[in-house]
């Protein structure tokens, strides 16, 4: 991970306008915490890649921090599951399994579960701009392709290859997509 990549996640919050923004921050808004939460996630992980004692140790420092702001704000995302780019819209449960991968740009809404199905280990595979709706889980060894929308409260327990499409239902299923 390069340093510049620190700051790329929940972007839209660099969007707002500067008065709201400082506003935000006065009031300690949620967005601002989730926003310090990924910082401190991407500092831990760019002090991991680097195998000298110091760097160990700011990791293991930024991890502890990032922990302890994952309790309050309901997150387990270990380091060097997602790539930049990602965006949580609230705060509640947010649980990421360790040897899951996140891709480019997905989007999470809230109380989602992303782990294994408790009989072996594997974990999913998630691709690019993957948005995942209130309550929606992937559980199990399944691959999700590239722009796949996930509906609220959908559990996916299979994988979907298709790009573009929308999952919705116990378990999910495909209810529109575009060919491309």
């Amino acid at each position: 991970m390069k340093k510049n990549m620190i700051y790329k996640d929940n972007n839209f919050f660099n969007e707002i306008p500067l008065k709201r923004r400082i506003k935000l921050h006065i009031v300690n808004d949620h967005w601002v915490v989730i926003k310090r939460y990924f910082i401190l996630l991407r500092k831990a992980e760019y002090y991991n890649q680097k195998k000298t004692f110091i760097n160990r140790i700011m990791s293991l420092w930024f991890t502890r921090r990032k922990n302890r702001l994952g309790i309050k704000l309901g997150f387990y995302i270990p380091i060097n599951t997602t790539d930049p780019g990602i965006t949580v819209w609230h705060n509640g449960t947010v649980v990421i399994n360790g040897d899951a991968h996140i891709g480019t740009g997905c989007i999470f809404h809230g109380n989602n579960c992303i782990g294994n199905n408790g009989k072996d280990l594997k974990a999913p595979i998630i691709g690019n701009n993957v948005e995942l709706g209130v309550g929606a889980s992937i559980i199990g060894g399944v691959k999700i392709a590239n722009n796949v929308k996930i509906g609220a409260g959908a559990v996916v327990l299979s994988s979907c290859e298709e790009e573009g499409v929308t999952l919705v239902g116990i378990p999910a299923r495909k209810i529109s997509g575009e060919k491309k």
